[in-house]
């Protein structure tokens, strides 16, 4: 399809994509000797990281900081979003020893905040709630004093799925919106929008005490207005902490990328979001869910 999502909505790019990323997107290349070491690391115990899979720009100063989010229940995904970087495809079979070799590498790792995320497991009985619920566990008999936050998929909107999670006990409940209702068709096919919003209601009502948190990207032809109308729903069930960011294509099959958002329109964002009255608003271009995740938690008070 030629036509960009503005044109096809009636609206105009004020101006054309420049050729190169604005200087603001611009991030040193990983290679400081801790982000090897911990590399190594994740290969020797065969584990993954969304760091790596998604291609996240901010891997080099994480890693180098001893920081990284861990991506369990293996590198495939039974989902295929227009903007995601992950694999997709038939999901190997799932390995019940992986919680104790995530729980190892954070001990070895000496991490105060622990994040915990993974690809959708559509083809699990509990869409992998269990292995969320026992990653929990294993980490907090190794580390008791580390926060664990764990971003988690939709499991199908599933509330012994969500229940099961909550009852291990996460310091954060964190599941991605993404983006704006208009682009879930195109961008997130296998989500749906009030089922994210249902997601939020579900866990307040199981835990209100666990702070909750989601991630919107921009760039992908959604407006600031209906950026803002999304912070607004997400106030209305109760959500916490919100990561704005700026949508970077993974490569020329994955839906296009509509503007770069300036550093002023997400200092902007970040305003409107604490006069909302969120706990903690983190928004930024090189923002990703777990972006400076320990500087949130103590933001939030958590």
């Amino acid at each position: 399809m030629a036509e960009t999502l503005y044109q096809i909505i009636g609206l105009k790019r004020r101006e054309p994509l420049p050729e190169r990323k604005p200087s603001w997107l611009k991030v040193k290349a990983p290679g400081g000797p801790n982000y090897l070491r911990l590399k190594q690391m994740m290969r020797d115990l065969d584990l993954h990281t969304v760091c790596e899979e998604a291609h996240c720009p901010n891997v080099g100063e994480c890693w180098e900081h001893g920081t990284a989010t861990f991506m369990i229940l293996g590198d495939v995904c039974t989902r295929n979003c227009a903007y995601c970087a992950v694999s997709h495809g038939r999901p190997p079979k799932f390995d019940p020893a992986e919680p104790e070799r995530v729980a190892e590498a954070c001990h070895e790792m000496g991490l105060r905040h622990v994040v915990l995320t993974s690809v959708d497991r559509d083809d699990l009985p509990d869409y992998g709630a269990w292995a969320f619920a026992e990653t929990i566990r294993q980490i907090r008999s190794r580390l008791p004093d580390a926060s664990v936050e764990v971003l988690v998929p939709d499991f199908q909107g599933k509330e012994p799925s969500i229940r099961a999670v909550l009852d291990a006990g996460p310091d954060i409940y964190n599941h991605n919106t993404e983006t704006v209702p208009r682009l879930y068709k195109k961008a997130r096919p296998g989500g749906r929008y009030e089922r994210v919003m249902n997601i939020f209601r579900t866990a307040k009502r199981i835990a209100p005490h666990i702070p909750t948190k989601t991630g919107i990207i921009l760039g992908m032809g959604e407006t600031i207005e209906e950026v803002k109308l999304v912070m607004q729903d997400l106030r209305a069930v109760d959500v916490d902490i919100l990561t704005l960011g700026q949508y970077l294509r993974p490569s020329s099959s994955h839906i296009a990328l509509d503007r770069y958002v300036t550093p002023d329109e997400f200092r902007h964002l970040y305003e409107v979001g604490m006069a909302m009255g969120f706990r903690h608003v983190e928004s930024g271009p090189l923002v990703r869910s777990s972006y400076h995740a320990w500087e949130q938690v103590q933001a939030a008070g958590v």
